[in-house]
């Protein structure tokens, strides 16, 4: 029980998810590695499959490819080649660590002086040979395929160019011209873009837009006059993913005020909803960055619907308290987030209340995210704080769960107290909740600590305001205990690398 106890505190690390801040991961990592390193490498195998925040992703490969236990380089650099060029680039910045300088400009007897302040970001280590061949293997591999090269190139230049120099690799004759002279060959996409940008014909332009395959968010930048005819072509040049990611855009430029283009958006956006590249909560933040309203917004959402329904299905029945006391507004929007998420994915019953001196019951026709915010339409921050409100509710209707998920900032104020109620649920519907907290804002582990100190499992989503973030949780609501998550990931199987011909 003690070494599954460590794997379970390991499995709680994943649920802090501090965005593009791989320094306040490393530790937590590094700690992973040391406690258990056999199991460690099949839970990255497991993350790379299963979870949605890059950031560990990459730290899985630093550490990884840095350690000194056995298999463990092989499963780091194999995993290594799964990640897009820009996140390799961040790996191997933090590995080689990055001193980032801010100025800072301050009058002294009438003259300004500068000061800098050094921010050392990363690890500030040698970059293991083994680490670095690989690496070159993965250029090569892309040099080796222009059209894929040119593709990488036209997204980060000043990432390729950053590996090469910092790794020495020494670029291909094609790369070379691309990265470092500027002089790209007369049959790159570079060249055409070239091209593209002293056009003065807009439908000369969306041509040639459609014959190179220019990425919206390179091409826009480029063309001069941005015509129906022009967004057509960028349009059916975009992946689901790129879409979904430019719909603000597209809206700014005027592609909804087109009969044609928009009917061709919308139709690319129901083609995107079975894509499952496309992450499910970056539809629902364009449908918001975009002011998108009626059936636009419902094609949005349905992708968000869409893809958290391939994740798998939650089998336990399940609690969702949402704190909807003073302040809490971040939790009311979390709280419908995941409902829909949650919903979408249970075959189990799913029951929530909001709460603030007292519970109120959130019910939805359908699993659909439009539903849970017309759901909780009226339900606003203000009042007290009764966490044990919804559970005392819960007891009287003999509403059985396995699981809570509360959404709350962990303070209570008003009677009944959740530790208390939580013991009189327990002992009157004779079951035994594992709770999740979801905490919201800048609070105290008053509720964690009280729940711990009581008996009962407790783990804590710290929520930073990343709603990408969102869906780590559901790994750990889709298995039937947390006992048997830990044995599904010792048996996930290892990446292989391939090895390097003699």
């Amino acid at each position: 029980m003690a070494e599954n106890d460590a794997r379970l505190q390991v499995l709680n690390t994943l649920l802090t998810t501090p965005h593009r801040d791989l320094d306040a991961l490393w530790p937590l990592h590094a700690d992973m590695v040391k406690r258990d390193p056999r199991f460690y490498p099949h839970l990255a195998a497991w993350y790379f499959d299963k979870g949605e925040v890059r950031d560990h992703k990459e730290v899985f490969v630093a550490a990884l490819s840095l350690s000194d236990f056995p298999g463990h380089r092989d499963v780091g650099l194999a995993l290594l080649r799964r990640l897009p060029p820009y996140e390799v680039a961040r790996v191997v910045d933090f590995i080689h660590g990055d001193k980032k300088a801010d100025e800072k400009n301050s009058k002294k007897k009438g003259k300004k002086d500068k000061r800098k302040k050094v921010h050392p970001r990363g690890l500030f280590k040698n970059i293991p040979r083994s680490f670095k061949t690989e690496v070159e293997r993965y250029i090569r591999e892309r040099e080796a395929e222009p059209e894929t090269f040119d593709m990488v190139a036209l997204h980060g230049r000043k990432v390729l160019k950053r590996l090469y120099a910092l790794l020495h690799i020494k670029p291909g004759e094609r790369a070379q011209k691309i990265i470092f002279d500027d002089e790209p060959p007369p049959d790159s996409k570079l060249a055409a873009l070239k091209t593209i940008a002293r056009m003065e014909d807009p439908a000369a332009q969306a041509r040639a837009i459609v014959d190179a395959k220019i990425p919206f968010r390179i091409a826009v930048g480029a063309i001069k006059g941005m015509t129906p005819s022009v967004m057509v072509a960028m349009v059916n040049a975009m992946s689901g993913q790129e879409l979904v990611n430019h719909v603000a855009s597209l809206r700014k430029h005027g592609a909804f005020d087109d009969p044609g283009l928009k009917a061709l958006i919308e139709e690319r956006l129901e083609a995107a909803a079975k894509d499952g590249r496309v992450q499910a909560f970056k539809a629902e933040v364009a449908a918001d960055a975009a002011g998108a309203q009626g059936e636009l917004r419902s094609k949005l959402v349905a992708i968000a619907d869409a893809r958290t329904k391939a994740k798998g299905r939650i089998k336990r029945a399940t609690a969702l308290l949402c704190d909807k006391s003073g302040s809490m507004g971040q939790a009311i929007e979390v709280s419908k987030r995941l409902g829909s998420l949650i919903a979408s994915l249970t075959d189990a019953p799913l029951f929530c209340y909001a709460f603030d001196g007292a519970a109120w019951p959130i019910e939805t026709g359908d699993d659909r995210l439009e539903s849970w915010e017309k759901a909780f339409l009226g339900i606003t921050a203000d009042g007290n704080t009764s966490a044990g409100a919804p559970l005392q509710a819960m007891r009287k209707k003999k509403q059985a769960v396995e699981q809570i998920v509360l959404v709350t900032d962990e303070g209570e104020n008003t009677a009944p107290f959740f530790v208390n109620e939580l013991r009189r649920y327990q002992e009157e519907l004779g079951c035994d909740p594992q709770v999740l907290i979801v905490r919201v804002g800048n609070a105290t582990p008053h509720l964690q600590t009280q729940i711990a100190a009581a008996g009962w499992q407790v783990d804590v989503f710290p929520f930073s305001g990343d709603y990408y973030a969102l869906p780590n949780v559901i790994p750990f609501l889709l298995a039937p205990s947390r006992v048997e998550l830990v044995l599904e990931i010792l048996e996930y199987p290892l990446p292989k690398r391939e090895l390097v011909p003699a």
